[in-house]
C-alpha cells in the first residue's frame, strides 16, 4: 500500500522566544507522520501561507516516499523559483518526508546516506564580552565543556547596537544599528592579539563579520588576522559582493567560509568551483531543506570545500538535527555551528539560561557531550514535537529592529 500524504500542518511556536515554524506531513498509515522546519523567523506567517495555501493542496494524495519528484514539484510549481519564503516552506515539507523515509526503513536519516563517517560532531559555540576578560572568561567556560572551536566577538556583529543616531550622522537621521567599521577593525585586530596571548593557540578561533563592512574592509581585516591563526572568518562580504572574494583570496591566506544568506546555486556553484571559499556555510533551510543540502554537500567535496551549515537560535531542532544527520555522512564536513539546544545541565548559566520550554516542546533533542553532539539513533530525524506545549509559545509578529544596520551617515549597511 502506497505511502500517502494525507494532510499538512503548520506548527509555529516560540518556547524561548524566538519565532520557529514546523511542518508536520501527516499519511494515510496510522501514526506514521514527519516533521520538518520551515522557519524564517522574521516572516514566519508568510511561510505558514505558503505551505496551507499552496503545498498543501499541491501535495495532499500524493506519494509521501517519492522525495525528489515532489521537491522538483514543490519548487517549480509556482514558476518563480527560489526565495527565503518559498524554500522555508518547501524544507519543511521536505525533512518532514525524510522523517518519514527514515521511519518507514527503521534507521536514522544519516543511514539512508551511507552511514556514519564518523561517530560525534565537533561543534563550534558563542562567546561574547564587554571586554577581552570577561570574553576570555567565557571562553575557558566552552572549554571546560570541551569544545575547542569557539566564535569570538565583542559587542555584537560590527561591534553596534541599537539606538538614536551618533553625532556622525545628519540632523533628521533615522535610528538604527550604527557601525563605525574603522574601528571595528582596530578594536577586533586588537580582541584577537589579546584572546592568542592569553589563551595561546590551543583553540580554534572564529570571527563573524556579518557582512557589516565594506568589501575591501573586509580584505583589510583578513590580511591583519591572519597572524591569529583563525579556524575560518565567516561572511566578510555580502552575498551582492561576492566577487570581491576572489581579491581577498589573492591578497590572504586566512580562510573564508561564506554561504549563511544564499537562496539560490548559481550564488555558490561558481565560489565552490573556483576555490574561492573553504567552507560553505548555509541555512539549509534558506536553501530548500535536506534534498538539496545534500547534493550541495556531495558537489563541494569535489572542490575540497567543507561543510560549516549555520546554526543559530532561529532554527528549530529538527533543523539542528537534519545539520547533524547530513554531518556524519559528509567526508568533507568541517565543524557545525551550535547554538546550544543541549539539556539545561550543559548549559552555561552565565551565558544562556536553561532550555526547559525547549525539552518540553521538542522530545528527543541531539545529544551534546564533551564537545560533541550525537544522533540519538531514532528512526528518521529522532525528534518529535509535542503539541500541546508548542501551543503555550504562541509566536510574535514585530518589526524586526537588529537588521536595521547603518553607516555613520546614517545610510543602511547590510546586516
Amino acid at each position: 500500500m502506497a505511502v500517502r500524504i494525507q494532510n499538512i500542518k503548520v506548527i509555529c511556536t516560540a518556547p524561548e522566544g524566538i519565532n520557529l515554524v514546523v511542518i508536520k506531513v501527516e499519511t494515510n498509515q496510522p501514526g506514521l507522520y514527519g516533521l520538518g522546519c520551515g522557519t524564517f523567523a522574521y516572516r514566519h506567517l508568510a511561510v505558514k501561507l505558503v505551505v496551507e495555501e499552496y503545498l498543501r493542496p499541491l501535495l495532499t494524495g500524493r506519494n509521501a516516499e517519492d522525495i525528489e519528484e515532489l521537491w522538483q514539484l514543490m519548487h517549480q510549481n509556482g514558476y518563480w523559483r527560489n526565495g527565503p519564503i518559498e524554500n522555508n516552506a518547501i524544507s519543511g515539507v521536505d525533512m518532514a518526508l525524510w522523517d518519514i523515509k527514515g521511519k518507514l526503513a527503521n534507521m536514522p536519516v544519516y543511514q539512508l546516506f551511507g552511514g556514519k563517517c564518523r561517530e560525534g560532531i565537533p561543534v563550534y559555540r558563542h562567546a561574547d564580552g564587554r571586554d577581552l576578560e570577561e570574553l576570555c572568561h567565557n571562553i575557558e567556560k566552552f572549554r571546560e565543556m570541551g569544545i575547542t572551536n569557539i566564535r569570538c566577538q565583542c559587542g555584537g556583529y560590527g561591534g553596534g547596537s541599537y539606538g538614536n543616531t551618533p553625532g556622525t550622522a545628519p540632523a533628521g537621521a533615522l535610528p538604527g544599528v550604527y557601525l563605525d567599521s574603522g574601528k571595528y577593525i582596530r578594536d577586533t585586530v586588537k580582541l584577537f592579539e589579546g584572546i592568542r596571548s592569553k589563551l595561546g593557540y590551543g583553540i580554534n578561533l572564529v570571527h563573524d563579520v556579518h557582512e557589516r563592512i565594506a568589501p575591501s574592509e573586509a580584505v583589510k581585516l583578513a590580511r591583519e588576522l591572519e597572524p591569529f591563526d583563525l579556524l575560518f572568518l565567516e561572511d566578510p562580504v555580502s552575498i551582492e559582493q561576492t566577487d570581491w572574494l576572489r581579491r581577498l583570496r589573492r591578497q590572504s591566506s586566512i580562510p573564508i567560509a561564506e554561504g549563511e544568506l544564499f537562496n539560490n546555486p548559481a550564488e555558490w556553484k561558481r565560489l565552490i568551483a573556483e576555490q574561492l571559499i573553504d567552507y560553505i556555510r548555509v541555512h539549509i533551510s534558506q536553501i530548500g531543506g535536506i534534498t538539496p543540502a545534500r547534493k550541495l554537500q556531495i558537489f563541494a567535496e569535489q572542490f575540497g570545500v567543507r561543510t560549516a551549515w549555520h546554526g543559530p537560535g532561529d532554527m528549530s531542532p529538527l533543523a539542528h538535527a537534519a545539520n547533524i544527520h547530513i554531518d556524519l555522512a559528509a567526508p568533507n564536513f568541517g565543524v557545525q555551528e551550535w547554538s546550544g539546544i543541549e539539556p539545561p545541565n550543559f548549559v552555561i548559566q552565565e551565558l544562556k539560561g536553561p532550555r526547559g520550554a525547549l525539552l518540553e516542546v521538542f522530545p528527543g533533542l541531539l545529544e551534546f557531550r564533551d564537545g560533541y553532539v550525537y544522533a540519538n539513533e531514532k528512526p528518521g530525524l529522532g525528534v518529535d514535537l509535542n503539541e500541546k506545549e508548542a501551543a503555550k509559545y504562541p509566536c510574535e509578529n514585530t518589526v524586526t529592529m537588529w537588521t536595521q544596520t547603518r553607516r555613520r551617515d546614517g545610510s543602511l549597511q547590510t546586516p
